[in-house]
Formats: C-alpha cells, sequence, structure tokens
C-alpha cells in the first residue's frame, strides 16, 4: 500500500515569505495543545491507514490557518535531518514512541551548504504515546520510530503553513544541506 495522497493546500492560501507571516497565528504552545489532543482521540487515529513498509499520512485541520498532519511510522523508519524554515511547530506520539534527535543551536538560515557543529549541540529525547514537544523556527531535528517491530503514529502541527522543509546529510559533526523541498513535492 502507498501512502495516502495528502489533501491539496486551499486554493486561495497565500504565498509564503519571511514577512507575511500572518500576525496573531497560534503560538507553539496551541499547536502542541492542538497536536496532544488530537493523538488522543482514537477515531482520528485509527483513521490513518498503515503500511508496513512506509510512512502513511493525511491532512488534518489545524487550528488557525496552521498546517496539520497525522502520520504512521512502521518500525525503523525516520525523518532524516531537516527543519521548517520560518515555521513554529509541535508534534504528539499517538501510538508507540518516537525518537527525537535534534540540535541545540540556532543555524544560519541561508547562505551556506555545510557547516561544522560544535561538541555539545546534540539532544535526544523520546516520546512515548501521549508525550508531545513544541519548537520554534529553524528547529533542526530527526525524527525516529527506533521500535524493531512496533508502529507508530503521530500529529504534526505548523505555523505558518510549511513554507519549505531543507533535508540535510550529516557526517560526524558536519551537517551538509542536501535539498530544499517546497509545498508541491508533499502536497
Amino acid at each position: 500500500m502507498s501512502a495516502p495522497a495528502p489533501a491539496p493546500a486551499p486554493a486561495s492560501a497565500p504565498a509564503y515569505t519571511p514577512e507575511s507571516v500572518p500576525a496573531g497565528g497560534p503560538t507553539a504552545t496551541e499547536l502542541l495543545d492542538f497536536a496532544l489532543r488530537t493523538a488522543s482521540d482514537p477515531e482520528i487515529v485509527s483513521s490513518l491507514p498503515l503500511d508496513p513498509e512506509g510512512r502513511t499520512w493525511i491532512r488534518l485541520d489545524g487550528p488557525g490557518g496552521s498546517e496539520a498532519w497525522l502520520i504512521g511510522w512502521p518500525p525503523g523508519t525516520g525523518t532524516g535531518w531537516h527543519d521548517h524554515a520560518e515555521s513554529l511547530g509541535a508534534f504528539a506520539t499517538a501510538r508507540g514512541r518516537l525518537t527525537e534527535r535534534s540540535l541545540a543551536v540556532r543555524l544560519p538560515s541561508e547562505g551556506w551548504r555545510s557547516l561544522e557543529l560544535a561538541p555539545g549541540v546534540d539532544r535526544s529525547r523520546t516520546l512515548a504515546a501521549g508525550g508531545g514537544r513544541a519548537f520554534g523556527r529553524h528547529h533542526v531535528h530527526e525524527v525516529l520510530n527506533d521500535s524493531p517491530e512496533e508502529h507508530a503514529v503521530s500529529v504534526h502541527a505548523y505555523y505558518p503553513p510549511l513554507p519549505l522543509i531543507r533535508r540535510y546529510s550529516r557526517s560526524g559533526p558536519v551537517l551538509h544541506l542536501e535539498h530544499v523541498e517546497r509545498p508541491a513535492d508533499w502536497q
């Protein structure tokens, strides 16, 4: 089974630029509250078709114009290192356990292809069902289902809706910008 096609963005959604971040949108705390509430709703969580081979997802209605997703994680899958540009975000685990590896440093938002990270910037946390995490703009992380046998399900929310995702590779302390995805790549 392949991943279900996420719902397209509304045709009226404006183009994003850092100057166009809408004022008064949901905060990271409000996004986390939404993710935790949604992750605790068994009807929503059970609506996601799970695939033993690859991640699956469906788009949800997030609060206050945010972008939200319900995501299924087969054993051993992950996102790879990435960020969400200017968007605030949050995610909550609905089923299973997810590990988040992140960097406790703000990286320049542009103008680089490779950076050597200082010692001590790596962070790791595991979020069991019912646990969640909010984060700010330019948060670099990867999310993994380390379980060899259990599927995980999570809820993610971003505001403003994702303008782009920057994908990175990592070789020891060196982080490399690999490519940039735009909404058309995942919607």
